[in-house]
Formats: C-alpha cells, structure tokens, sequence
C-alpha cells in the first residue's frame, strides 16, 4: 500500500524551496500590481494639439453585426487611427470614405483623434483612459498570473503531507507553464468583459481543474468538493464568452448534481485499510460498447439542434467555426457524462474517459485561441497516466470485482 501512495514524508529542503518561491512571487505579484494601479491612473498631463488630419476609411478591419445597435467605423492616416460609432441599421448605406481628424497629444506621446474640432476635456480623459486601460493588460495579467501560481505553492506548502514530491512537481510545473502561456498570450477583451477577467477565469480554471484531478488520482473523495468550484467556474467561462452551450448545460444539470451524489458514494466504499482511500474497480466489456453507442447518438442530435442556432458572440466570428465547436462540445459533453458515471460508480474506465475528454477539449481550445488552456490539457494527459496506473495497481492488489452495479 506505501507504494500506491508513494512518499509524502516532508522534505525540509523541498519545503524551503516552496516558501522562498512564495515570498518571491506574492512579492512580484504587489509590485506588478502597484505598477499597473499607477499607470492605469496616470493623467493626460500638458496636452499638445495637432494639426488636422484627413483619414481614410478602414474596412477590412470594420466588423459589422445587424443585430448590434451600434457599429464601428474604422479610419486611420500611418500609426494614426480613430473610430465611430453609427447605428448599424445606417452601416450598410455610410458612404464616408475620409474623414478629417482633429487630435491632441499628450505629455507621454500618445495620440489621440475625434471627429470634430471642440474637443472637450472630458472626452480626452475618457479616451486616454481607455488607452491606458490596453496598455496596462498585460501588467495585470501578469500580476493575477504570479498570485495564481503563488496561491498553487501555498497549497503544496500547506498540504504537504498530503502530496508527494512527484504530485507537487507536476502541480506546480503545470501552473508555472499556464502562467508563462498566460503572459505570453494575453487574452482580448469579449462580449464586454475586460481580457484580464478572462484570464483570470482561465487560471483559476486551471488551477481547480488540476487540483481535482491529482484528488482524484489519489482515490480521494474530496476531489468532488473542489470539483463544485469546477463547474461554477466553467459555467462563469461559457455565460462570459457566450459559447458552448451543451458543456454549460451538461455541467449545470449533471456535473453539480453528480458531485454531491458522487462524494456521498464515495464516502460509503472507503478501503478497508486506509480510511483516505476510495475502493475502485473496472467495467465490462458489453457495458463499454454500449456507452459508446449512446456518445456517438448523443453527439450527432445534440451537435446537429446545438449548430442551428443563432447566437452572437464576439468570441467566434465564423460560422463553420462555430459548428464545429458546436459538434465537438456535444461529443466532449456526451464522453462528460459517461466520465461523470464512471467516477459515481468507481470504475477505472474513468481514465480513458479523460483522455477522449482532453483530446476534444485540445482541439476545441486549439480553433478558439484558449492556448493558455491547452496547459490543462497537458496537466490532464500525464495526470490521466498516472491516475491510471495507480488505480490498476490498486484493483490488481484489491482483486476488486467487475461491473457497473
């Protein structure tokens, strides 16, 4: 049994390691943070007007919506650009092809433009702090990163006789990677929401997801605690980008319920030698054909009414984009939910189900752009394998018995 759970005596020199690592990034996250609250409330300072421009139209890079109320008109002159806003019911019939800008400088170089000559200090100030607004993204994402990953040390540091020195390397390489990825590739704002939220959800994301898989690994039944905070998190991801809507329903519906109801199962098949343990055992084969029966079923009816409708969101600008994520999400959520029974019922086959999972999952972030998510992918391939290994291992020395029931 000491093998299945590996070493999780504390290391002194691991554990020295981990709070100098913790005080250096809580470190790094309140400097980059200060930094970003001062520029992001710096002032325009001595303004500097400009000589008027004449501009010419943009429309390559204009993205016009019917159903939007207002649409942008895009104009630029060189590095200078400026934008406005028109109903889009008039968009189609907008034939001004130049426009002549009036703008100001400010003590810091940035440039500013308008449409009209009497330009009020009030419209500059809110301009200007629109533009610090972008520019100070990345300091901020690069700030929540640091927290998010000085939050996965603390856990290792605080739980660390829970984890052994393989778990916590693999935790705390997959968040280092999601915060690399994450500075590296900043999101852009969507439907509203600033990019750094974003981030933040997909960090956050990341962060629970591994968290719970490692539990999970382990035969711990706590692992359905922190997968509640899971599925409130990836519900929060799918109203923010206004996509995948059968991954939404699947988590609200079933995940949630499944959780509670999991952990409550769980709770009665403790091992008989250690109290932390969860007894596992393994599926039949007729069993496995039918299951893949019902995703393949699941897939095409889901995917086919999931591709008909008509939802806006500024996070997905093609339509065949958009049915093909319509159909994967329905197979990713159609092998959830058997990946969901599997995990209720104790089964091993959980694993492969993770994998399938992780596979769409990969491909669906792929085509959107969520590479910062492709890390927890990477963090669910290896920690498939492991999980995998341990509860073979576990049924081998348990000889537990076969079947769903």
């Amino acid at each position: 049994m000491d093998k299945l759970r590996g070493n999780t005596e504390p290391n002194n020199t691991v554990r020295k390691i981990e709070i100098f690592a913790l005080i250096l990034l809580l470190a790094g996250f309140f400097i980059a943070f200060g930094i970003g609250v001062k520029r992001s409330g710096a002032a325009p300072g001595q303004l500097k007007k400009l000589d008027p421009v004449e501009m010419v139209r943009n429309v390559e890079e204009e993205e016009y919506d019917e159903d939007s109320k207002f649409c942008e008109i895009l104009y630029a002159e060189g590095e200078d650009t400026l934008s406005v806003d028109i109903p889009c019911e008039e968009y189609e019939d907008y034939a001004e092809n130049t426009l002549t800008a009036y703008g100001v400088e400010t003590e810091d170089g940035t440039r500013m433009f308008f449409d009209h000559p009497d330009i009020s200090d009030a419209e500059i100030s809110e301009s200007y702090k629109e533009i610090l607004v972008d520019r100070t993204m990345p300091v901020f994402n690069f700030a929540i990163s640091l927290l998010i990953l000085a939050i996965s040390v603390g856990v290792m540091l605080f739980f660390g006789k829970v984890f052994t020195t393989y778990e916590k390397c693999w935790f705390l390489t997959i968040m280092t990677l999601a915060t690399i990825v994450a500075v590296l590739f900043p999101e852009e704002s969507a439907n509203g929401v600033n990019g750094v939220v974003i981030m933040l959800l997909y960090l956050l994301d990341t962060f629970f997801n591994i968290l719970c898989e490692l539990l999970i690994s382990k035969q711990s039944r706590y692992n359905f605690l922190v997968s509640v905070v899971v599925e409130i998190l990836e519900i929060a991801i799918c109203v923010v980008l206004m996509y995948r809507f059968a991954t939404m329903a699947t988590t609200l519906f079933f995940w949630l319920p499944i959780d509670i109801l999991s952990f409550i199962n769980w709770s009665k098949h403790k091992d008989e030698e250690e109290d932390e343990l969860t007894a596992v055992r393994r599926l039949k084969g007729y069993q496995e054909v039918l299951i893949i029966v019902g995703i393949f079923v699941w897939t095409v009816v889901v995917g086919y009414f999931l591709s008909g409708l008509d939802i806006k969101t500024d996070f997905i600008q093609s339509k065949s984009v958009e049915t093909a994520i319509a159909y994967l999400d329905a197979c990713a959520s159609a092998v959830g939910v058997a990946n969901g029974l599997f995990i209720f019922f104790r089964l091993r086959e959980q694993w492969i189900a993770w994998y399938v999972c992780a596979l769409l999952e990969a491909i669906i972030n792929i085509i959107s752009g969520q590479y910062v998510l492709l890390v927890l992918k990477i963090g669910y391939f290896t920690n498939t394998t492991y999980g995998y290994i341990k509860w073979s291992r576990y049924i081998r020395s348990h000889k537990e018995s076969k079947g769903l029931f």
